[in-house]
């Protein structure tokens, strides 16, 4: 283990700050970007759950942020299944604004606690300063134990935990994610014994503070409406900003309000189309399914293109692989299985995952832990397709797990394959499953069954989707009949912004930029966690 760590408090404002600095594309189709909303939700939740408010604050606000100000100008949100997609998102805005007014207060309360410990502890510096000046005969002993006094120990300055490195803590991360996994699904054991719907459970796990189901049993479900939305999303900024007069633009919605003093711009909830007046519309879940969120019928996995066949390969259209090191199929032991012990009482609150890389623009990666032993189990499976010559397609699905990203399910879905094609079909069924397991998606994986291991144009463009619904979304390629595998993530920059704005088609097409994607295995934010478990749901069958 490698010390400890603590999250500097910051105001709301900071939070805010931060929560905004997101970048938005409208390239990037609307089905992808309301699955990014529901995944910031659970995120969320799960951060909160951990105890960093912090980040549930941001994450919450992000999500307003993407759907009261993004969504409603995507070029596709006009289209009447889409606007009630978007109505339905704007519900979970409302059920999150109370959360949001309940965060503030104690997010800013602990922030002015550790400030004026600052004040507090530079006044005493100040001070052993001046007490030096008079006093020239002060011991060394005594300097040496002013200049190492410990600060003030107080557990409510911030979420504190134990910072760990991935690599040398993979054993602890098995455990702690065998015993997290499964604390979450007697939970959802229990919620379905006692009769509980998903759609109940989802309106008061958002419903004010997660855990608090007594107060969000009082709100009645049926009066939300986009004037009630307007009103408590209005009442969250003026929090945040202070009171400021407020004036109607022509077409009857509120202005973006501008803070005089932080000059942060927050969300402005338009009024409500004609559209918004009809019932919402989103699949309904499998009654076997464990889920906390309805899934959008509307809502799809980036699906694989097209390839053209193998006889129009040129290889100079090739994209260049990047260089890697070997990797054999046996993975060792990490560090962490013989050296550090682990403790007895896990929790997810007591660690924090540290980030364990980062994107070429600088924005951290969180680490992904991989089951060695998933890729084989896969091959095994795709094996009558292999053999057939078609390609077979599988999703990564997992959770989040202080700070860290445990993949512990791997989904085959109903699929159309050729030997250069693997496209989902029934992607509502496979929704209802994710959403009713609680899970992430985390990335895909699927077979080159003739061909070499690397990433195919049609492939990075497929990738992007996943990626820009997570950033450490990871493609992982297989080409059994070259024994070769790889595990993949686009380049930011440039091959996102690259991939996102080609319009070309085809198979292999050039690029201008030679470095699109990049290894995330070895080195990267992927760590081989041996021992970790994980389930194999073949939707086919």
């Amino acid at each position: 283990m490698n010390g400890h760590g603590r999250v500097q408090p910051m105001s709301v404002e900071q939070i805010v700050e931060q929560a905004e600095n997101f970048e938005y594309n409208p390239l990037v189709p609307f089905k992808h970007w309301s699955r990014s909303a529901g995944t910031l939700i659970k995120e969320a939740e799960i951060y909160d759950h951990e105890g960093n408010e912090q980040q549930a604050y941001l994450l919450l606000f992000r999500h307003a942020r993407l759907i009261l100000d993004k969504l409603p100008t995507h070029p596709e949100a006009r289209s009447k299944e889409n606007d009630i997609v978007l109505q339905q998102l704007r519900k979970d805005v409302l059920r999150n604004i109370s959360k949001l007014e309940k965060l503030r207060p104690r997010i800013n309360k602990r922030y002015d606690r550790y400030q004026a410990i600052l004040k507090e502890r530079s006044r005493a510096k100040a001070a052993n300063t001046q007490a030096l000046a008079v006093s020239p005969r002060v011991s060394a002993d005594a300097q040496t134990q002013r200049g190492h006094s410990s600060p003030p120990s107080d557990s409510g300055l911030a979420h504190s935990s134990e910072a760990l490195t991935a690599g040398d803590n993979r054993d602890l991360a098995v455990k702690l994610a065998h015993k997290e996994i499964r604390r979450r699904a007697t939970a959802r054991k229990a919620t379905r014994q006692a009769g509980i719907t998903q759609e109940d459970e989802q309106e008061r796990r958002t419903a004010g503070v997660w855990g608090d189901w007594e107060e969000a049993l009082t709100k009645d479900k049926n009066s939300i409406d986009q004037d009630t939305l307007s009103k408590d999303m209005h009442n969250v900024r003026m929090q945040v900003n202070g009171p400021k007069p407020e004036a109607l633009q022509q077409d009857g919605s509120r202005p973006i309000v501008e803070n005089q003093k932080s000059h942060i711009l927050y969300p402005s909830v338009p009024q409500k189309s004609a559209l918004g007046q009809q019932a919402y519309s989103y699949s309904s879940p499998d009654p076997t399914s464990k889920g906390l969120r309805a899934s959008y019928a509307t809502s799809s996995p980036p699906q694989r293109p097209s390839k053209t066949p193998n006889t129009l390969v040129e290889d100079s259209f090739l994209p260049q692989r990047p260089n890697k090191e070997a990797i054999t199929h046996t993975s060792s032991p990490s560090r962490s299985e013989s050296a550090s012990p682990v403790p007895q009482d896990l929790k997810p609150s007591t660690f924090t995952f540290q980030s364990s890389a980062y994107l070429e623009n600088g924005t951290p990666l969180r680490t992904i832990f991989l089951p060695p032993d998933l890729r084989h189990r896969f091959l095994s499976i795709a094996l009558p397709n292999t053999k057939a010559n078609l390609e077979t397609c599988g999703i990564l699905c997992g959770t989040l797990i202080s700070n860290a990203l445990f993949i512990s399910k791997l989904v085959i879905p109903e699929q159309k394959s050729t030997s250069d094609t693997c496209e989902t079909v029934n992607e509502s069924d496979l929704f209802d499953y994710i959403d009713g397991e609680d899970l992430m998606i985390l990335g895909w994986i699927h077979t080159h069954p003739t061909q070499t291991c690397f990433m195919s144009s049609r492939d990075l463009h497929t990738h992007s989707g996943y990626q820009v619904m997570m950033p450490e979304s990871i493609a992982i390629v297989c080409a059994p009949s070259k024994g070769d595998w790889g595990v993949f993530r686009l380049t930011d920059p440039p091959g996102m912004k690259s991939v996102l704005n080609c319009t070309q088609s085809g198979l292999f097409h050039p690029h201008a930029e030679s470095n699109i994607y990049t290894d995330a295995l070895r080195p990267g934010h992927v760590y081989e966690a041996k021992g970790l478990e994980f389930d194999v749901v073949d939707m086919r069958h």
